[in-house]
């Protein structure tokens, strides 16, 4: 039996590869290993985002050709060749991301089997929730970023592929559809009008929870904030800042208005009460003095965002932002970082707190020792906090509604 072992490295979008590359590979015969060891061969889907990423790519590279030998590396790193060949020249082969056919091939070559034409469909997440991409690539600049050269340019998948899997997906007892791209607000631009609209609306008529993720701050995602106040999709927009001060803003090429984003997020929180708003913040950017920081901070302040993450900058090769004058001592970044997660953790902690004897509904993840472990709507997996029910008879996959008694700075707490 020819047997593959298959590790995914970065984001949800890259997991969405990753399921679609070990589809491929059962339905073509092939079985998924955990144990470098008995497997013919080893798949990396790498990211390359950041450096940290990058180490942990090239650190488990090495460690599969230490206990195996013989190794594809596909995904963001992927994309960036040299990289790999300048330290393991001995990997089989190297391909970009989203290469499921020519991986396949490559596999073939090295591992042949009989095709066996199944009709599985392998998921990487438990089966009441799943990741639904809808295009690749990103048509952004933004100067710290390389996604660009490592995804390319934007393409939308078409409104009807989107449906049939998103249908197929509840069919099959998905109870949390979390839709995700480089770009999602961006979706069907390249298609034409409305299209991002369009296709919020469609995914309001499943039934389900659905949550949007990566969404750049373009105007027109005001258009579903009305779904969200009716729970026809989830009280939940994940959009990136970056940052507040408009000059660091510019020179990170994003859009930016203090005043005009404080006045949005009052808008949406006036027409959706509940709206859980997450955003992340990059500080240490080239030449941000401790006055910008400083509006930073104020503008987290002013602003209450529900959930934060926080990047201290790191130089990308191929990023423009590499010429910039005037790079941030790392102590400095260290510094700012603490700052704003301390700044932050109070904001959350308080807004949690005001949750305390609300009755929500909670999405259960997994039970662990009569202890159910879910999530509000305001939480998406592995990146927000959970709910922690003591309760022996709810299930994984259950929706349950639960009286909040208790809050910390991330998670909430019900008898």
């Amino acid at each position: 039996m020819s047997k593959i072992a298959f590790i995914s490295l970065g984001c949800p979008k890259n997991l969405v590869d990753s399921e679609q590359i070990i589809t491929s590979l059962t339905n073509q015969g092939y079985t998924i290993v955990d144990d470098y060891h008995q497997a013919n061969l080893v798949i990396i889907n790498t990211c390359g985002f950041i450096n940290s990423a990058v180490e942990e790519s090239l650190e488990n590279i090495a460690i599969a050709l230490e206990q195996n030998g013989k190794v594809i590396v596909t995904g963001c790193l992927g994309a960036r060749p040299e990289v790999i060949k300048e330290k393991y020249p001995q990997v089989l082969a190297i391909t970009g991301p989203n290469a499921i056919k020519e991986i396949l091939k490559i596999v073939q070559r090295h591992v042949p089997t009989s095709k066996i034409n199944t009709e599985t469909n392998i998921k990487l997440t438990p089966p009441h929730y799943a990741y639904l991409k809808i295009s690749e690539g990103c048509n952004q600049n933004c100067s710290y970023c390389i996604i660009p050269q490592l995804r390319g340019k934007l393409v939308s998948r078409p409104l009807t592929e989107i449906m049939q899997e998103a249908e197929y997906l509840v069919d099959n007892g998905v109870k949390e559809l979390i839709i995700v791209s480089q770009d999602t607000g961006a979706y069907g631009t390249d298609l034409g009008a409305n299209a991002f609209k369009d296709l919020v609306q469609e995914l309001s008529t499943l039934g389900i929870w659905v949550r949007l993720h990566y969404l750049y701050p373009y105007p027109h995602i005001d258009a579903v904030l009305p779904l969200m106040a009716e729970h026809k999709i989830l009280p939940y927009l994940d959009i990136p800042l970056q940052h507040a001060n408009s000059r660091i803003l510019t020179m990170m090429q994003r859009p930016g208005d203090k005043t005009n984003m404080l006045n949005r997020i009052e808008t949406w929180r006036e027409i959706c009460p509940d709206l859980t708003i997450r955003s992340t913040f990059i500080v240490g950017f080239p030449s941000e003095t401790d006055d910008e920081f400083a509006e930073l901070l104020d503008f987290l302040q002013t602003a209450q965002l529900d959930r934060v993450g926080c990047f201290k900058y790191s130089p990308v090769k191929g990023a423009q932002a590499n010429d910039l004058p005037d790079q941030i001592a790392g102590k400095i970044k260290d510094h700012r970082w603490n700052q704003l997660m301390q700044v932050q953790q109070d904001i959350s902690a308080a807004r949690l707190q005001a949750k305390i004897g609300e009755t929500i509904p909670v999405i259960i993840d997994e039970i662990q020792n009569e202890v159910a472990i879910g999530r509000s709507m305001g939480d998406a997996p592995d990146i927000d906090g959970q709910v922690i029910i003591h309760n022996n008879t709810l299930h994984p996959g259950e929706i349950a509604l639960v009286t909040i008694t208790g809050a910390d700075e991330y998670d909430l707490y019900s008898e």
